[in-house]
C-alpha cells in the first residue's frame, strides 16, 4: 500500500462520509486488521462513534470483519474497494446507457445506500421517477421491477451474503459475529414479489395544509366516519361483548369468556397486535372503533442486494477491446468481437484470461440483425482477426466451422502498452516515443543500436535515453563479459519492463487524482460565501415562482448577485467541471493499468 493510495483513500472517505469515518478508515488502512478495543484506544474517539462508523463502512463494503480463534472480532479495511468510489459516476452512467433512467436510479440508490432490499429500491426509484414526470403521470412499480430483474439477469446487481439458517438451541450462546455465506447459484436469483403500486409525489406546503384541514374535519365527523372505515377490516377480526372492559397498558387478549383487553388509552386509538380465540367464540358484534393494523414486513425481508462492481469492470474492459479492434481494423470486425464478448459475458469470469470457445456457426447466428454479412465473409473476418499480430482473437479448434476465443490477457496488455506509448509521447515528445516503441519491438538494444535504428543523432539519443531512464520509463540491464563487472567489458542494454512502468504510472495517477480532489476542495472553500449566497437567492426565487410572483420582483431578487459575483460563479463552475472531467479521464487510465497488472499477476 503506497502513500499515494492511502492519501487518496483518506480524501475519498472524508468527502463522502465525513471526518469520523475517514479517521477510522484511514487508521485501518495504515495498520491492517484491528479489534474494536484497539481502534477506540488509538483513534481517541468514543466507543459509540467508532461503532457507528464501522457500521457505515461495513454497510458500504469498505470494511470486512472476521472472527479470530480466540473469540474476538477483527476489522480490516478494503483499500481497493475505497478507491472504487472514484468510479461511481461511471457505473451510474453505464447503467443509464444500458437500461435508461430506471437502471441509472437503481444503481445510484444501491451505491448510495450500500445494500438494499429489492422492494425498497423499487419504491424509492418509482417515487423519484414520478417526481420528474408531468402532473398526472406516475411510474408503475412493475416497470421498475422489470428493469431490476434485467440488471440481475446480466449480473450487474447481486445478492449479499446471508446468515445461514441453523436450528436454534437455547443453551448455546450466540456467536460474537455472524458468519455470512452465499450460494453462487442464488447470487442472481430475484425473489418473486407482487409489487403493485405507483410512485408517489412529495406533497407541497399547500397540499400539507389542506391535508391537515381534512384530517381535522374527519376527526370532528365522529361516529359516521369510523363506521365507514370498519367495513374494510379483515373478516377474522371480531370484537367482544358490550360488557367487556378496556385496560390501558395491557396487550390485547380474548380467551373465551374473559374480558377483552386493548393496548391503548381509548378504543378509538387502538393498535391491534393480535387476536386469538381460546374456546368457543361468542356472538360478536362490530363496534364503531378505529383499528390500525401493524405493517407487514416485505416479502423479501432479509434479502439484500448490492452492485456487482466486477461485472461493471468486465463491461468497461469489453468496451475498450471493441474500440481497439475498431481503430485497428474496421467497424464490422469490432462488431464481431462485440458479439463474441456478449455471448460469453455471463459465462466467463471477470478474471479469466480467455473467453469461452465459440464456434463460427454460433457467432453467425448471434450477430445483430443490422449486419447482413454472409457466413463466408464472417469466416474471412475471423481468420484475419486470428492472424493479426496483436492476437486479440485466437483459434482453438476446427469443429463447428472453427472454434474462436478472445484472448483477454493479450488484449489488456495491448491496451496498457498503447496507454504507455501515449503518455511517453505527451510527456517526452515524439522522438522519445519513437525510441520507446523501438525498445518494445526489439526488447533489448545498446545505445549505439538505438541511435542507428531510430535515426537520431548520438547526443540527442543519449539525452533522451537518460531522461526516460531517470523517470523509470525504461530500464538498463548490465550483461558482464567477465566476473569483475568491468565497464569496458560489460554490455549495457536498454529495455522496457511494461509491468514496472505500468505500476510507476499507476502510482502517479493516484497522486494526480488526489491533487485534483484537493484543488476542487480549495476552490470550493475559497468561494464558500459566494456559493451560500447563490443558494439562498435560488431558494428565494424558487419559492416566489411557486407563489406566482411578478417578473419585476423576480428581477429584483436576481440582482442581489452582482455582475462580478456572477462572473466569479461562472469561473468557479467552469473550473470545477474541468476538474471533474480530469478525474474521470485519469480514472480511465487507472482502470486500464490496474486491469493489466491484475491480469499479469493472475496469469499462470
Amino acid at each position: 500500500m503506497t502513500q499515494a493510495e492511502i492519501k487518496l483513500c483518506s480524501l475519498l472517505l472524508q468527502e463522502h462520509f465525513g471526518e469520523i469515518v475517514e479517521k477510522i478508515g484511514t487508521y485501518l488502512i495504515r495498520t491492517g486488521t484491528q479489534p474494536l478495543r484497539m481502534i477506540v484506544n488509538d483513534t481517541g474517539l468514543l466507543l459509540d462513534q467508532v461503532k457507528k462508523a464501522l457500521c457505515v463502512l461495513i454497510q458500504h463494503n469498505l470494511v470486512t470483519y472476521q472472527l479470530q480463534k480466540r473469540g474476538f472480532v477483527e476489522y480490516e479495511a478494503q483499500c481497493k474497494r475505497v478507491l472504487r468510489i472514484l468510479r461511481y459516476p461511471r457505473y451510474i452512467y453505464t447503467a443509464k446507457t444500458l437500461y435508461n433512467d430506471t437502471g441509472e436510479l437503481i444503481v445510484e440508490e444501491l451505491l448510495l445506500n450500500g445494500k438494499m432490499t429489492m422492494s425498497a429500491v423499487v419504491r424509492k426509484v418509482a417515487d423519484r421517477l414520478t417526481e420528474t414526470m408531468e402532473d398526472g403521470k406516475t411510474m408503475d412499480y412493475t416497470d421498475v421491477s422489470n428493469t431490476f430483474v434485467r440488471l440481475a439477469d446480466t449480473h450487474f446487481v447481486q445478492r449479499c451474503p446471508l446468515i445461514p439458517e441453523t436450528p436454534e438451541t437455547p443453551d448455546a450462546p450466540p456467536p460474537p459475529a455472524p458468519i455470512l455465506v452465499i450460494n453462487e447459484k442464488d447470487m442472481y436469483v430475484v425473489p418473486r414479489l407482487n409489487l403493485i403500486g405507483k410512485g408517489k409525489r412529495r406533497r407541497s406546503c399547500d397540499e400539507e395544509e389542506n391535508g391537515e384541514h381534512k384530517a381535522k374535519k374527519q376527526k370532528q365527523d365522529g361516529e359516521s366516519s369510523e363506521a365507514e372505515g370498519i367495513q374494510h377490516l379483515p373478516k377474522h377480526i371480531l370484537l367482544g361483548k358490550p360488557n367487556e372492559q378496556f385496560c390501558g397498558s395491557s396487550p390485547l387478549r380474548f380467551c373465551g369468556s374473559s374480558p377483552l383487553r386493548f393496548c391503548g388509552s381509548s378504543p378509538s386509538s387502538l393498535w391491534l397486535l393480535s387476536l386469538s380465540f381460546c374456546g368457543p367464540s361468542p356472538s360478536g358484534f362490530v363496534a364503531p372503533l378505529s383499528l390500525t393494523v401493524p405493517p407487514q414486513p416485505p416479502p423479501d425481508d432479509g434479502i439484500y442486494w448490492q452492485v456487482n462492481i466486477d461485472r461493471f469492470h468486465q463491461h468497461f474492459r469489453d468496451q475498450g477491446i471493441v474500440s481497439a479492434v475498431a481503430n485497428r481494423m474496421d467497424q464490422t470486425s469490432s462488431e464481431i468481437v462485440r458479439t463474441m464478448l456478449r455471448m460469453s459475458e455471463v459465462t466467463t469470469s471477470s478474471s479469466a484470461p480467455y473467453t469461452q470457445p465459440l464456434s463460427s456457426n454460433e457467432i453467425f447466428r448471434s450477430l445483430p440483425a443490422g449486419y447482413n454479412i454472409a457466413k463466408q465473409v464472417l469466416d474471412q473476418y475471423l481468420t484475419l482477426l486470428a492472424d493479426d499480430p496483436l492476437e486479440f482473437v485466437g483459434k482453438s479448434g476446427d469443429s463447428g466451422g472453427g472454434m474462436y476465443t478472445v484472448n483477454l490477457h493479450k488484449a489488456l496488455a495491448s491496451l496498457a502498452t498503447a496507454t504507455l506509448e501515449s503518455i511517453v509521447e505527451e510527456r517526452f515528445g515524439s522522438r522519445c516515443a519513437r525510441i520507446f516503441r523501438l525498445l518494445l519491438r526489439k526488447k533489448h538494444l545498446e545505445q549505439k543500436q538505438v541511435e542507428d535504428f531510430a535515426m537520431i543523432p548520438a547526443k540527442e539519443a543519449k539525452d533522451m535515453l537518460y531522461k526516460m531512464l531517470s523517470e523509470n520509463v525504461v530500464s538498463l540491464q548490465e550483461i558482464p563479459k567477465t566476473p569483475d563487472h568491468a565497464p569496458s567489458r560489460t554490455f549495457y542494454l536498454y529495455t522496457v519492463n511494461i509491468l514496472s512502468s505500468a505500476r510507476m504510472l499507476l502510482h502517479r495517477c493516484y497522486k494526480s487524482v488526489a491533487n485534483l480532489i484537493e484543488r476542487r476542495q480549495y476552490e470550493t472553500k475559497e468561494n464558500k460565501r459566494l456559493l451560500e449566497k447563490s443558494q439562498r437567492v435560488e431558494a428565494i426565487l424558487a419559492s416566489m415562482q411557486a407563489t406566482g410572483a411578478e417578473d419585476a420582483q423576480l428581477q429584483e431578487i436576481e440582482e442581489m448577485i452582482t455582475v462580478p459575483e456572477r462572473q466569479q460563479l461562472e469561473n468557479l463552475k467552469r473550473n470545477v467541471n474541468k476538474i471533474d472531467a480530469s478525474e474521470n479521464q485519469v480514472d480511465e487510465t487507472i482502470f486500464v493499468l490496474e486491469s493489466f497488472i491484475e491480469s499479469t499477476m493472475k496469469k499462470p
